[in-house]
């Protein structure tokens, strides 16, 4: 049998004919394959005491189960056994029984096809045999084998936008693709420069949908938001016309599922990917001020859709499909085109198979950081001869956060920001912190081996050979690097997210893996390495000012050039780094991993006061660094770093930093700005935007300013006969008004101009003039004279 190279896609595992299936689809170099694993059991484990309790709760239901003892334990030293069930039906019955008879049952959360893929350490990448027959196509193998391989894909990937009416009614699919870019439009045939396929009614555009997949067979379809709004339309009025949508491959439909409890849509289509181009901007922990297609490509791609008012769209659109359809596949088309450059701009598809081979997620998986852990750390303990825990969320203890200094609020010359590179994941390495070298390490005291174990906190301590983590970070970070010098920066980041993840995970309620010992154990050495750096540096002659999780700011004490702050940050973080590896070596005969970096020097930096207060701000700073061309100034948790205050408020703020920053006299500009903001002049950069959270009947007691100016704008929506707009969570853009907050778009009353000076332009000046002797108040107030 020759030997394939593939990249997984889907997996589904079901019950066939009293036996299981497991089906793999992958993409090779000759097309996509289907993969049929049969005969793989299900198993769980259960203490080998309950053994003929469970064949007798099995012979009640009358299933059949294979009960085998193994050379397994789980973390209380309790010996296992393993029940092999025929069917995934079965097992999960039994394991629900034994529950409900009070036997502990773990690992029945493993899904058969996650299960079968882990333990051979297959992740996204992978070699495969079997018997193979051609079909109509791809390839079908059964009687398959596979392992872990090195394949590294090229995706066949379509962008796929939908317009509609406000029912639902669809009028187009757009589909953007290397392999064919065209619109499938309902509506008799018309010249026009777009590609447009022309059919009857929504039941041919459906099946013109299907038709296309079938030809064109795409691996992974991409689009916004294409989940929740186009999938589930497609669905919907799939059901509706009585269309079977065969979008998988070998002719399977495609399903679709709500969540019970949040009504997030999940797609399953055999053989196809679905990538939605919001989720995967958040998992590869991208940030914006808004996430509309509009707003995003504009700030990537610096262009963006032709219509922008979303009541204007929703009219503008029913007028295109009524009156002008070849204007409509424009619009259409170019949605999908977005979509596409997004994510070549961003690599997101690349960052997402890099994910999967990392860790074997799916490539579609939104966060997964704890199956990535599970994927990565199960099959290791298991030939280690444990067996994982069961979640227990309801024991959940938090672990202390990040370490966070009081800050000592002034305006300085030169101040350094050193960081300890990637502080949690050093430590778990540097402290060999792990969940099975936990309970290894706790072992120890019974045979006063004390001196084995490295110490952690909250009762915790670690085995200093018997762990896994450590050297899974150590790997991580060594393939980081490589990728760093090869400048591969969806890999980079990748490898970052899932490094950084791992902390996150062991904290958290939802791994089976927490335990408040090893988050703590992170946490705590993280508060106890931040203080004695602090220490270290202020024996140096300098003052630390700041101190964040794992970034300390350091006043130098006076104005410095670039070259000897640059040269007092290196002799500072050398000497640190040194006083670390020593000290880990002789406390805990251990080798340091710590590592502290100078990353920057600001020439003028501010740290304010907790507004109305004199005790110094957390996480709120600004500061002016570079020269000449490439001088900027940085703005941390400030109103400018801020999407929930107005345009006006981040330029006033912009400008007056950087005249104070200069040692500029700001007064005349204050005075302006006061002047020019009343006179109605910065009318336009008066407009806030803020987040719904919630329905808007779900507002009650508390009626924040953004939800008053929601339910005024769709009562006036539905006066006007336009579909309501934010009953359903969303984004508004309103303004303050005499008569209170309005929505932009329906805005009736005069602005309240006070409204703006007191609350957008005074907290901005209040938080940086006292440092020069000024004050906003008696700065603006002469000028109120005037109006």
């Amino acid at each position: 049998m020759t030997v394939e190279q593939g990249f997984l896609l889907t997996r589904q595992a079901r019950d066939v004919s009293g036996t299981t299936q497991i089906e793999l689809w992958v993409t090779t170099d000759n097309g996509p394959a289907q993969l049929i694993i049969t005969d793989e059991q299900p198993v769980f484990f259960i203490p080998q005491a309950e053994c003929n309790k469970a064949q007798k709760v099995a012979d009640s239901l009358n299933l059949s189960v294979t009960l085998k003892s193994l050379a397994l334990k789980d973390f209380d030293q309790t010996d296992l056994s393993a029940c092999y069930c025929n069917t995934i039906k079965d097992s999960k019955a039994l394991s629900q029984r034994l529950k409900d008879h009070d036997v502990l049952v773990l690992e029945d959360d493993i899904r058969l096809a996650d299960r079968y893929l882990m333990e051979r350490f297959v992740k996204g990448s992978l070699e495969f045999t079997g018997s193979i027959a051609q079909k109509s196509g791809y390839k079908r193998a059964t009687q398959t084998k596979i392992r872990q391989g090195s394949y590294l894909p090229q995706l066949k990937v379509v962008s796929l936008d939908i317009e509609c009416s406000e029912k639902g009614i669809l009028y187009s699919v757009g589909l953007d693709s290397p392999m064919d870019s065209r619109v499938i439009m309902v509506g008799a045939p018309q010249p026009c420069d777009t590609p447009v396929e022309w059919v009857n009614d929504e039941r041919a555009l459906l099946l013109a949908l299907v038709s296309w997949f079938e030809r064109f067979d795409p691996d992974v379809i991409i689009g916004w938001n294409v989940i929740d709004f186009d999938f589930r339309l497609l669905h919907k009025r799939a059901e509706w016309n009585k269309v079977k949508l065969t979008l998988g491959r070998a002719k399977q439909s495609s399903f679709f599922r709500s969540s019970n409890t949040t009504q997030q849509g999940f797609i399953s289509i055999p053989g196809r990917v679905v990538l939605d181009g919001i989720d995967t901007l958040k998992t590869a922990t991208y940030h914006f001020r808004s996430w509309s297609l509009e707003s995003v490509s504009q700030e990537l791609l610096g262009e963006g859709k032709e219509i922008h008012n979303v009541h204007d769209r929703m009219d503008e659109i029913n007028q295109m499909f009524r009156n002008d359809k070849p204007s409509l596949a424009k619009y259409n088309l170019q949605d999908c085109v977005l979509v596409s450059k997004i994510f070549a701009h961003t690599h997101l598809l690349e960052f997402a198979i890099e994910r999967s081979r990392l860790t074997g997620v799916e490539l579609d998986r939104v966060g997964g950081s704890v199956a990535a852990f599970t994927n990565l750390y199960l099959p290791q303990i298991h030939r280690a001869g444990y067996v994982a825990p069961n979640l227990h969320s309801e024991n959940w203890i938090a672990s202390p956060g990040g370490y966070v200094m009081d800050s000592i609020p002034n305006l300085y010359d030169s101040v350094l920001v050193l960081d300890f590179k990637s502080l949690y994941p050093s430590i778990i390495r540097s402290f060999l912190i792990d969940p099975m070298g936990l309970i290894e390490g706790l072992r120890l005291e019974i045979g006063n081996q004390m001196d084995q174990a490295v110490p952690g906190f909250r009762g915790g301590q670690f085995h200093r050979s018997k762990h896994f983590l450590p050297k899974m970070i150590e790997d991580l970070w060594a393939a980081r690097d490589i990728a760093k010098q090869n400048n591969e920066k969806a890999f980079s980041q990748a490898i970052k997210i899932i490094m950084n993840s791992f902390y996150g995970v062991l904290g958290s309620s939802g791994c089976r893996f927490f335990d408040t010992r090893l988050a703590s154990s992170i946490t705590m050495r993280g508060h106890e390495i931040m203080k004695q750096t602090k220490k270290l540096i202020e024996e140096q002659g300098y003052q630390v000012i700041y101190g964040d999780t794992d970034s300390t700011f350091v006043s130098l004490n006076g104005a410095y050039s670039q070259q000897d702050a640059d040269q007092i940050g290196l002799e500072l973080v050398d000497h640190i780094n040194r006083w670390w590896t020593e000290h880990l070596k002789e406390q805990y005969n251990l080798t340091s991993i710590l590592e502290l970096e100078y990353e920057t020097h600001y020439r003028r930096f501010l740290m304010p006061t907790i507004r109305g207060q004199e005790t110094g701000s957390k996480k709120r700073y600004a500061g002016l660094i570079g020269e000449g061309d490439n001088e900027r100034i940085v703005f941390k948790g400030l109103e400018s770093a801020r999407t929930d205050w107005t345009p006006l408020a981040q330029r006033f703020q912009s400008t007056l930093y950087s005249m104070v920053f200069h040692g500029e006299n700001p007064s005349e500009y204050v005075r302006d700005m006061v002047e020019k903001t009343m006179a109605g002049d910065f009318d336009a950069e008066l407009i806030y935007q803020k987040r719904l959270r919630r329905k808007l009947h779900e507002y009650q007691k508390n009626v924040p300013p953004q939800v008053r100016a929601a339910r005024m704008a769709d009562e006036i929506n539905a006066q006007l006969g336009r579909p309501l707009q934010y009953q359903n969570k969303g984004r508004i853009e309103y303004l303050i008004t005499l008569s209170g907050p309005e929505p932009k778009e329906y805005v009736k009353s005069a602005i309240d101009y006070q409204h703006y000076i007191d609350k957008q332009l005074k907290p901005v000046a209040d938080a940086i003039l006292p440092f020069i002797g000024l004050d906003f108040t008696s700065l603006s107030e002469p000028q109120m004279g005037l109006f």
